[in-house]
């Protein structure tokens, strides 16, 4: 799976746009809020409530996964696509990402299906 592909797969989400908040850095937004850092063979994802949860998938692949600099202690990790985790597993990684960020989105931001 490539950075496009992972690109397309997010933005095929109901509400999801593509921003540039910093130069060069391309993220995953639904309403304000990112659900996924794309670009450069990896993901950034939500992956837990807290460090705790998210160390779960740092330990199953410890060469592929790791915590995210500056937000890692609030869940988020780093996913290197092509690697150990499967492609279908980084699709579901990012279908959790997205629900948790519209879950905590006010009723009025939330996405319809038909956004």
């Amino acid at each position: 799976m490539s950075d496009g592909d992972v690109l397309e797969y997010c933005l095929g989400k109901a509400g999801a746009w593509q921003d540039e908040p910093w130069d060069g850095d391309v993220v995953a937004k639904v309403g304000p809020k990112i659900f996924a850092f794309l670009g450069g063979g990896a993901v950034g994802l939500k992956c837990g409530a807290n460090r705790e949860e998210a160390d779960e998938l740092v330990d199953t692949y410890p060469d592929d996964v790791s915590k995210m600099a500056y937000i890692g202690r609030a869940g988020w990790n780093t996913v290197r696509l092509g690697g150990a985790v499967p492609d279908d597993e980084v699709l579901e990684l990012i279908d959790a990402s997205y629900e948790t960020v519209v879950g905590k989105l006010p009723k009025r931001q939330r996405p319809t299906a038909g956004d």
